[in-house]
């Protein structure tokens, strides 16, 4: 009943629509608020009618080619050819990404919005086909066209396993919500792991792969740094991101492998195309329309996957690959090359990998990134024997579900490392900020994890009529956090003025899966960031502090959609603006997983911290005023850091005297324990 009260306040706000709110902003004719409660309306039970009249009443209005667009309308009527020819997704199929044919169209609604000139035009068509087109393909093309329009700055989307709970969910706890709401009585349901953990030891850390946070966390990436963009077509660059796509999915591989070893467990390994895959894998999801999500036996080899490609063009590909970085450079379309030795090879190297619409020469080094995903996802039903769906890796809500995401992203990991080994090691003069030394670094708190119950709605998950009203229904499941904790570090500035200064932290794990402690050469390519950040120092002795909850790599979690929806009807009842700003972007990795989990005797790790110099590093002007580092890039700017993810320990360390020498590093020892709950 309180959803359903809570939407027909939202409806009464949106009587007067298309008027649209009365604080209009100078980019599209609505506030903040308004959009908003447009897209909330759009988003809120997604695979049935739109609940708000003056919404559903403009989906069955609207007219597409009566709007305004800043490419004069090429995109929608593209769009509306192919719906007038019934050539699109029907509704209530599954929809990937990885399909080529439904990328494609959900990419042409996505043209459309993302091309609409103004609010009316641009809600008016998110309406109109959100009542027409599968329900997958809505989603994801709202979803992006949300993260990357200008009409769409200031909204908040709501999380997606509230949105599409299948995705995130165990079909044992759908099944139930099911129950729940054909019996009208409020569910609130625990979610247990998957499998049973005496026969399966990759549960120990199947709390990372399958939390939602960090299910989101993928998938935000891939939307503000997707593969598919084309900067012609977008009419701007999304800088590094091929340096970017690398980073990120190191850092979730050396994430991995720090939580492995907190649970007694060896680092993964990686994937070779011509060996078996050990670990199976039994995903325990469904799709809402379509069937479950396909199982991986234990102890399979890699078969050819009809229409997507053989085993031997991976092996092809990954040689091809192999062997530009032996030489240090690509081969461009036209045959000229491109230097790869230095330290903006990495970014044309990660756009070859992924492969995005950036790479230099698709067609020579092809796609090894997507096409792996879609050769592991499909192993299950290789030659389409069974015509089941889609794998979990072909999703980006779901693949790191799969253990074997970690495997197959050790393998691309240990390619980029190739490169990153190939390059000369920084000297004393790359690393030393003259004038500026560490004096002291210490954690003000005890480095403390425990697990906590995370509740979300499932109210989305089931199916509904508006006859009938909505009971509470909801799951509960165990996820990982920290307490809170500051650095303390303690700096002196010689250099009789004030200076800008980058602080930057990494901490890993000081032993090995055998007791060995790691060089400092091992040690920094299992580095886990965690934080990164501009800073004045004053000449003299300067105290920092700084909190783990200020960290640039992490978001805090964003609202439930309810906590959302309640927001932007209090905002419009009030005639107010809604400011959500902090839970915009959700790129970052949750603040949750800033610590890996530990163990009770407490895991020691390295902590680092390297001072180099902010003038130097900055990429832009007025940097410490104006500027502030975004999770793992800037989808919608250039990135204010001119160092390469990962510096200074980004190239291999022959002498770890060199790096030791230099008064702007200072190591200590910490360790991180995990609390478990009384």
């Amino acid at each position: 009943m309180r959803l359903l009260l809570v939407l027909s306040v939202l409806v009464a706000a949106a009587a007067a629509w298309p008027n649209l709110g009365m604080m209009a902003d100078s980019t599209g004719g609505a506030s903040n608020a308004q959009k908003q409660h447009d897209v909330n309306s759009l988003l809120w039970k997604v695979n049935e009618v739109i609940r708000n009249d003056a919404l559903r009443g403009l989906a069955d209005s609207y007219d597409p080619m009566s709007g305004t667009y800043d490419d004069e309308g090429v995109s929608v009527r593209r769009l509306m050819r192919e719906l007038k020819d019934h050539r699109l997704l029907q509704r209530h199929h599954w929809f990937s990404l990885f399909n080529t044919r439904q990328r494609k169209e959900a990419l042409m609604l996505y043209d459309v919005l993302e091309h609409s000139s103004d609010w009316a035009t641009y809600i008016g068509n998110a309406a109109f086909f959100r009542m027409r087109m599968n329900e997958g393909e809505f989603v994801y093309a709202l979803y992006a066209a949300v993260v990357h329009s200008k009409l769409t700055q200031h909204v908040v989307l709501p999380p997606l396993y509230e949105i599409t709970p299948h995705l995130f969910t165990n079909s044992e706890i759908i099944q139930q919500a099911y129950t729940a709401k054909m019996m009208q009585t409020p569910a609130k349901i625990l979610s247990p792991t998957n499998g049973r953990l005496k026969n399966n030891p990759e549960q120990r850390v199947a709390y990372f792969g399958e939390d939602v946070g960090m299910n989101t966390h993928h998938v935000t990436w891939h939307l503000e740094f997707p593969f598919w963009w084309d900067d012609g077509h977008e009419n701007y660059h999304l800088e590094r991101k091929g340096e970017n796509f690398f980073w990120v999915h190191h850092q979730l591989t050396v994430r991995f492998d720090a939580e492995r070893l907190s649970n007694h467990l060896e680092p993964v390994d990686e994937l070779h195309w011509d060996d078996m895959i050990y670990e199976g894998f039994a995903p325990h999801t469904m799709y809402k329309y379509g069937g479950y999500f396909p199982s991986r036996p234990d102890n399979v080899c890699f078969e050819d996957v009809d229409g997507v490609a053989r085993i031997r063009d991976m092996l092809i590909l990954e040689e091809r690959i192999r062997d530009a970085i032996a030489h240090g450079y690509v081969t461009d379309r036209d045959g000229s090359i491109i230097n790869i030795m230095n330290s903006r090879g990495i970014d044309v190297l990660g756009d070859v990998i992924e492969s995005s619409m950036y790479s230099p020469n698709p067609e020579y080094y092809g796609a090894l990134h997507n096409m792996a995903h879609m050769m592991l996802g499909r192993q299950g039903d290789p030659h389409g024997k069974f015509d089941l769906p889609p794998g979990v890796l072909e999703h980006f809500e779901t693949a790191t579900r799969d253990p074997a995401f970690f495997r197959l992203h050790k393998y691309m990991d240990n390619i980029f490392r190739e490169h990153k080994d190939s390059l000369e090691p920084y000297t004393k003069e790359d690393l030393v900020f003259p004038d500026v030394s560490i004096d002291s670094v210490a954690i003000a708190e005890p480095l403390e994890t425990f697990f906590e119950e995370f509740e979300y709605s499932l109210v989305n998950a089931v199916d509904d009529t508006i006859e009938i009203d909505d009971v509470a229904i909801s799951t509960v499941v165990p996820r990982l956090n920290h307490k809170d904790f500051s650095y303390q570090i303690g700096v002196s500035n010689n250099k009789g003025s004030e200076v800008l200064a980058t602080v930057r932290i990494f901490a890993w794990p000081q032993h090995d899966s055998n007791g060995i402690e790691f060089s400092v050469n091992e040690g920094r390519w299992n580095a886990i960031e965690l934080d990164k950040f501009w800073t004045k120092l004053a000449p003299g002795s300067n105290s920092i502090t700084r909190s783990s909850r200020e960290s640039a790599l992490t978001v805090p979690d964003v609202p439930s959609f309810q906590t959302i929806i309640d927001k932007t009807e209090e905002a419009l009842a009030a005639g107010q603006e809604l400011d959500m700003d902090e839970f915009v972007s959700g790129a970052g990795l949750p603040n949750r997983f800033l610590l890996p989990k530990g163990n009770s005797h407490g895991m020691e790790f390295c902590l680092v911290v390297f001072i180099s110099d902010g003038a130097k590093d900055a990429a832009v002007e007025g940097l410490h005023e104006n500027t502030s580092f975004n999770h793992y890039g800037c989808a919608d700017g250039k990135y204010p850091d001119n160092q390469p993810h990962g510096y200074p320990l980004d190239r291999r360390i022959d002498d770890e005297r060199i790096i030791k020498s230099v008064p702007n590093f200072k190591a200590i020892n910490v360790k991180v324990h995990h609390v478990e709950a009384h």
